[in-house]
């Protein structure tokens, strides 16, 4: 027999106990690193497809300038005096504008509070106060 009283050598409950709890712990901590080192991974080209969707925004807002202007001077060519043929492209662009808005107005005003979540709510509210209100008292 040894001095811990076990049979055959064998571990006490403890001592069990307290290794799994270490293992367990040690895992954890590694699932942690883990979970941290892919996290950041992901950050990582979560901020370089942000810039890359940027970048691409701004180029096509400078693309769009200059496919603007050069619509403008296809309207020249089709001998418009240029005052007008920008000031056509300007009007073109402020009724898109216009257009857009409208669309955008109408989509917002079809916004609606999530009436059949609320009235559940409400009446969750209601039946848990009234289940409260009748509750006996435990005073002895």
């Amino acid at each position: 027999m040894t001095a811990n009283n076990n049979p055959a050598g064998q571990p006490s409950i403890g001592s069990l106990v307290a290794e799994a709890s270490e293992s367990f712990s040690t895992l954890l901590h590694g699932e942690i690193e883990l979970a941290k080192l892919e996290v950041k991974s992901s950050f990582k080209h979560a901020g370089t497809g942000v810039i890359a969707f940027a970048t691409a925004a701004v180029l096509l807002v400078f693309a769009l300038t200059f496919g603007l202007i050069a619509l403008a001077e296809g309207l020249v060519a089709l001998h418009i005096w240029r005052w007008a043929a920008f000031l056509i492209v300007f009007g073109a662009l402020v009724l898109v504008a216009a257009l857009l808005v409208l669309v955008g107005i109408r989509k917002v005003k079809r916004v609606k509070a999530p009436r059949q979540t609320i009235d559940t709510t409400k009446a969750t509210v209601t039946a848990l106060r009234q289940a409260a209100s009748h509750e006996p008292s435990h005073r002895a």
